[in-house]
């Protein structure tokens, strides 16, 4: 049995659901998983959890995964897609600060390289195609030799080494992007030396229980996850086979449209009146997901409300200030950045939907029209920490398998199947102090906080009502303290 390959171990289990052929599946790329996971999420915890989550998928797809397929590719991947799905918004400032803490302890053979790339090494590999992705993957994160990748992608010695070395030089260009000044060698040995490193003790053998069970015994919180995670995947697949059109910028006053690609019958990418209905501009998630494919940033129509919301890649905003553009932008709240210069006056609005990487289009908008742009440091600063006062409250419920969601106004807060790093992100608009979640509280949660808001009161009274409420509600309290957090310092163009 230890000889058969990873196809041969899948077949087995695909035809008999033989334990054994795929318990030594999961102990074969167990490790590769975790890593990725870790690096996403930054918690052990949520780490492991995302791993059951791959092992569980890998065992419902079993029977449908092709022969040609690299399978520690197809987990790499997985994982990948796995992680950006429990990762959502101000997650993702939550990972980095914990990708920083975590590289801090590691044993590198090249700290600098290591510690610079390591926050966009996934999000970097995300950007290359298959056949590349695959090849640093074998190369690197399994550290097969070339004949063994040429083996695997079905090409020459010589064949792969062109590819491996086509993929490193990808990297390089991504990462260069992000200010890591690294060659292509310095990037592949940090990625060999510390890409991968060991699971812990146990969690094969309890990945292997639940998994070959394609889930019936794992948790709601778990199952939630494979189910969004297979719809990221089925998502990701069908945007890869559209043929994205060639985009064009229209130029109306300063408002600029990037057209990517027409994805509703009734609202045309090309013919832009709908633009002008106020309809279409509302804070709901039903309308936004009807919208076509377009990017749109331009000084805001609007004389009343505001407000932005979000679904997954999509987002809009009305009457946003520069602060909040530049947040939903960078993923960062006010609070969380550093203005080293004066923002416009003007307030603006946003649509951003097109289907490949929606922020960086939106930053590059920011840039042109504001001639704004940022860029993330290290910097240890005040912060309240969001902690556990009362351990088990009632009113922090476990979540289920339904939908994903906060929405929250003038003295109310709803959290559903989302992790307790949600509160703490949107109370960073009232405090206007970076708040950080140290509750130690896994998994996703669904939650109510209300307080008798009154827009009379001084800015202290109406903290000092939501920090009671937190308590007297959910059992949490605000701790003042100092930590070392990523900010995104907003500079002028130079």
């Amino acid at each position: 049995m230890t000889e058969l390959n990873d196809h041969e171990l899948l077949a087995e289990f695909a035809r008999s659901e033989s334990e054994a052929a795929f318990a030594i599946l999961v102990t074969r790329h167990v490790n590769l998983v975790y890593s990725v996971a870790l690096r996403s999420v930054g918690r052990a915890h949520a780490a492991e959890e995302i791993t059951q989550a791959v092992f569980i998928i890998l065992a419902r797809k079993a029977k449908n995964i092709s022969r040609k397929t690299i399978i520690s590719g197809w987990l790499y991947q997985t994982a990948r897609l796995t992680a950006a799905n429990f990762v959502k918004g101000e997650i993702r400032r939550q990972q980095r600060e914990q990708e920083a803490y975590m590289q801090s302890t590691l044993n590198e053979t090249d700290t600098a390289a290591w510690s610079q790339i390591a926050p966009w090494l996934d999000e970097a590999m995300g950007q290359l195609a298959e056949t590349d992705r695959n090849a640093v993957v074998l190369r690197f994160f399994e550290n097969k030799a070339a004949a063994e990748v040429g083996v695997a992608l079905k090409l020459t010695e010589a064949a792969a080494h062109k590819r491996v070395n086509r993929a490193l030089e990808k990297l390089r260009k991504i990462f260069l992007k992000r200010g890591a000044t690294f060659s292509a060698v310095a990037i592949a040995g940090a990625v060999s030396a510390n890409s991968v490193h060991a699971a812990p003790v146990g969690l094969a053998a309890t990945i292997s229980a639940v998994a070959i069970t394609k889930g019936a015994a794992a948790g709601g919180s778990t199952l939630a996850l494979v189910k969004g995670a297979l719809k990221l995947m089925a998502w990701t697949k069908t945007q890869t086979a559209i043929a994205v059109s060639v985009g064009i910028l229209l130029a109306a006053g300063t408002t600029t449209v990037v057209v990517e690609k027409v994805s509703s019958p009734k609202l045309s990418a090309t013919d832009l009146s709908w633009l002008d209905n106020p309809k279409y501009w509302k804070l709901d998630d039903r309308v936004l997901n009807r919208l076509p494919s377009v990017l749109v940033l331009r000084p805001t129509k609007f004389s009343q409300g505001g407000g932005s919301i979000s679904t997954g890649k999509r987002a809009l905003g009305m009457k946003v200030t520069p602060e909040d553009l530049l947040g939903d932008a960078y993923g960062f709240s006010a609070a969380r950045m550093v203005f080293n210069t004066e923002l416009p006056e003007t307030n603006f609005d946003f649509i951003m939907t097109p289907p490949y990487e929606p922020f960086k289009p939106l930053q590059g908008e920011i840039k042109k029209q504001l001639g704004l742009t940022a860029h993330p440091e290290m910097r240890e600063v005040d912060v309240l920490q969001l902690r556990c006062k009362v351990a088990n409250h009632p009113g922090i419920k476990p979540g289920d398998d339904g939908n994903m969601g906060m929405s929250g106004g003038m003295g109310e807060i709803k959290i559903v199947n989302q992790p307790l790093t949600y509160v703490a992100a949107y109370l960073q608009g009232y405090f206007r102090i970076p708040i950080t979640d140290h509750t130690q509280v896994s998994g996703r949660h669904n939650l109510t906080l209300k307080w008798a808001w009154n827009g009379k009161l001084s800015e202290t009274e109406e903290r000092n009502r939501i920090r009671q409420a937190l308590l007297d509600q959910l059992g949490l309290e605000l701790v003042p303290a100092r930590e070392q957090i990523e900010m995104p310092m907003v500079e002028k163009v130079k």
